[in-house]
């Protein structure tokens, strides 16, 4: 898997990808501002309206008892979302990535199977909908992990670990069924990744890396899709061009 991750970056490079990288990179700042700004109203919200309702609906529910450890569990909230704000440039990233990714793909497939794998077959197009779909659940997955783990991040550190791993499982298996199910129907390429699940986790950690670096991750479209597609074909026995 080295050899797969030094020729996508050797790849990254080159004139054809700069393109990609500018519009994919445009893309991924617009929706991390836009994620940004909606964590930041919601943390508002909780530390205010929001926090005060919920205290308000609890009490009347279930007495005054859980006041005290309700408005802790907001603070605590609040603070977690406010220390993901700072370091979201990391934490949101690979949100952000797997969404811009689903619009470039094909693109990026495209190049990287022409210049390696000329003798196979191209891969087909995935259908703006399933590739957009695709993004998109794996997206808010990723929102769903960061926001569990902001609080381990803030009392033991732990968070950064647990967030880098299921990084690594969500990115591997997104960018692997992506790069798959232009080759094959898409109950077959989800089982090809359910076969070699061990492998596309392997291959997810090298793209959890690559997304935890500030600006660098910004390219993570292209280093994961070339990456993922060196990586199928070595797993489907595809032999490269020459």
């Amino acid at each position: 898997m080295f050899e797969a991750a030094f020729r996508a970056l050797g790849q990254m490079a080159t004139p054809p990808f700069r393109s990609i990288l500018l519009k994919s990179a445009g893309l991924a700042v617009l929706v991390l501002v836009v994620l940004t700004i909606g964590l930041y109203n919601l943390a508002a919200w909780l530390g205010g309206e929001g926090g005060t309702v919920a205290q308000n609906w609890a009490e009347g529910m279930l007495g005054s008892i859980v006041v005290t450890p309700l408005h802790v569990l907001g603070w605590v909230l609040v603070l977690a979302l406010g220390f993901g704000l700072f370091a979201g440039a990391i934490f949101l990233m690979p949100a952000v990535t797997a969404l811009t990714a689903s619009f470039f793909a094909d693109d990026i497939a495209d190049r990287v199977e022409a210049e390696y794998y000329g003798a196979d077959p191209l891969g087909r197009p995935l259908p703006l909908a399933r590739a957009a779909f695709e993004g998109i659940k794996t997206a808010l997955l990723a929102m769903l992990i960061y926001l569990c783990a902001m609080p381990f991040l803030l009392f033991a550190g732990i968070g950064a670990l647990i967030f880098f791993f299921a990084a690594a499982w969500l990115l591997g298996r997104e960018y692997f069924e992506l790069v798959a199910m232009r080759h094959h129907p898409v109950a077959q390429a989800k089982a090809l990744r359910r076969f070699h699940a061990g492998s596309v986790f392997v291959a997810g950690l090298f793209i959890a890396a690559f997304v935890s670096i500030p600006i660098v991750n910004l390219a993570t479209p292209l280093f994961g899709t070339a990456f993922m597609v060196h990586v199928y074909k070595r797993m489907t026995g595809r032999r490269e061009l020459g």
